[in-house]
């Protein structure tokens, strides 16, 4: 039954001259009537059609393609640089047909990569060579997607990330570079330590000042009156003790209980 169906289809073309046209998977097509209205508004889906004379298919890929391009770019001293960046994009397939007859089929050399090469210079052009080669790349890719996407607004395109790959030196410049990220990581060290080391003298001078101010207190508590009651309460618990033989109560100097043990000490 199929082979009859093809058989069918195949004395149709050949009779009428209609050809077939392929659109796979992911991709999308714009018809072109030569006899008739011109570029089709309606895209045709994925799948087999038949065009009758006169109609013509362009294919466009829906899925997400990478353009890779190598940019030369300054800094905001002056100095050439070397990028390698690439870039995430796709087709806005509900406007392809404005795609289509605004722009065509190399939408990426006309639209995307100028105005990624454009957008690019300007941000490089903000941030010194060690903040590019080193500490603010993401931040640099970030501020290049939001101007290219703020440029290609209305183009029918769809931009969906940029990154930059590699950034390329002299030599002389990456070494500074490297010294100057060194001296800065020691001078962060130095700065943690001595932070550190006050803190520690805070907590000292913290502990001593309790302390005396504790020693204070007791000092000031330490009467005669005090220290006298002391001494015949441990006398009194010496003389209820089993070892205590002899003790003798009111020192010439101090007053306070002297005790004896039998054997003269």
């Amino acid at each position: 039954m199929r082979q009859r169906m093809w058989l069918f289809l195949a004395v149709v073309v050949g009779v009428s001259g209609c050809g077939f046209e392929t659109v796979s998977s992911g991709h999308g097509g714009i018809g072109f009537d030569a006899f008739g209205s011109g570029t089709l508004r309606e895209p045709y889906g994925e799948g087999l059609h038949l065009l009758r004379p006169g109609k013509s298919l362009i294919v466009y890929d829906l899925r997400v393609q990478e353009m890779k391009d190598a940019l030369s770019v300054l800094s905001n001293n002056g100095l050439d640089l070397k990028v390698d960046a690439s870039v995430r994009y796709r087709v806005a397939a509900s406007r392809l047909f404005e795609l289509h007859t605004q722009t065509g089929p190399r939408y990426a050399d006309i639209l995307i990569a100028p105005v990624v090469r454009s957008e690019a210079r300007k941000v490089f052009g903000r941030y010194a060579p060690e903040e590019i080669y080193s500490s603010k790349r993401e931040q640099i890719e970030q501020e290049i997607f939001e101007e290219v996407s703020r440029s290609l607004e209305g183009k029918h395109v769809v931009v969906e990330a940029i990154l930059v790959r590699d950034v390329t030196l002299p030599s002389a410049i990456r070494e500074a570079i490297a010294d100057k990220l060194a001296e800065e990581q020691r001078s962060q060290k130095m700065r943690f330590t001595l932070a550190k080391e006050r803190q520690e003298a805070d907590r000292k001078q913290i502990e001593a000042e309790g302390i005396a101010r504790y020693q204070d207190i007791v000092r000031k508590g330490l009467t005669e009156e005090y220290l006298r009651f002391k001494g015949i309460e441990a006398t009194e618990r010496l003389a209820q003790s089993q070892n205590a033989k002899v003790v003798l109560v009111g020192s010439p100097n101090s007053g306070l209980p002297l005790v004896y043990q039998p054997d003269g000490k």
